[in-house]
């Protein structure tokens, strides 16, 4: 009997825009074998983001394009894009990437760009989403991966970790306590997609070939 021929390690390039602390929960998990694929590049919109300090100690490439470089949001996607093909990734990763993208960049990368966000979607889309749980008197709150599409934050969903929303929480306490949570469950769903575990097909995001729910894969510890 013969054994399965393993899955060729996956290209992967990073989008951030700021401290980098997902990239360094995926570099890591990376660094432990956990994760069949190799980062190839690490691209930031700004040039004080302390995750390509963290690119550069892994000995991983990093480059800056600046958004406030070009004159609309489709010249910079254009930029980006440039940039991402010349690696000919097989997933893209936004770890806390600040920008909103044209149609047709996600369309370029639909099926094989990840993003995590602080909120047990599709609650809380946008911003603030650790204090307006508390002001609206959640039990529970958490963070989602998923795979992007023109919405916002409306992706398909891949997995979800959530946390008890305490009395005495204040949004950075609980944000705190959902970082902890997204630094396991990216690597997590990164390690997946690199072992062609984790798929979107035809809209619908599959793990080893069976259809998950609405609500992704349900982490717990």
């Amino acid at each position: 009997m013969t054994s399965p021929v393993p899955a060729a390690a996956k290209r992967i390039v990073v989008l951030i825009s700021g401290s980098g602390s997902n990239l360094q929960a995926i570099i890591d998990a990376v660094n432990a074998g956990r994760i069949n694929g190799k980062i190839e590049m690490v691209i930031s919109n700004k040039d004080d983001a302390y995750g390509l300090e963290r690119a550069r100690q892994a000995d991983i490439p990093g480059c800056v394009i600046r958004h406030t470089d070009y004159s609309d949001r489709d010249s910079f996607d254009q930029a980006l894009i440039a940039e991402i093909d010349s690696h000919s990734p097989d997933l893209v990763i936004l770890a806390g990437f600040m920008r909103i993208f044209t149609p047709e960049f996600v369309n370029r990368y639909s099926d094989r760009m990840l993003n995590i966000h602080p909120s047990l979607l599709p609650k809380y889309k946008g911003l603030n989403t650790h204090q307006r749980a508390i002001e609206d008197g959640e039990a529970r709150h958490g963070c989602t991966v998923h795979f992007v599409t023109e919405e916002l934050d409306g992706g398909p969903l891949a997995v979800q970790a959530a946390v008890d929303i305490l009395p005495d929480d204040t949004a950075d306490s609980l944000q705190q306590r959902v970082h902890t949570q997204e630094h396991k469950i990216y690597p997590l769903a990164v390690e997946w997609f690199c072992n062609d575990r984790l798929q979107l097909v035809s809209g619908q995001v599959q793990l080893d070939g069976s259809s998950l729910d609405s609500q992704g894969y349900q982490f717990t510890e």
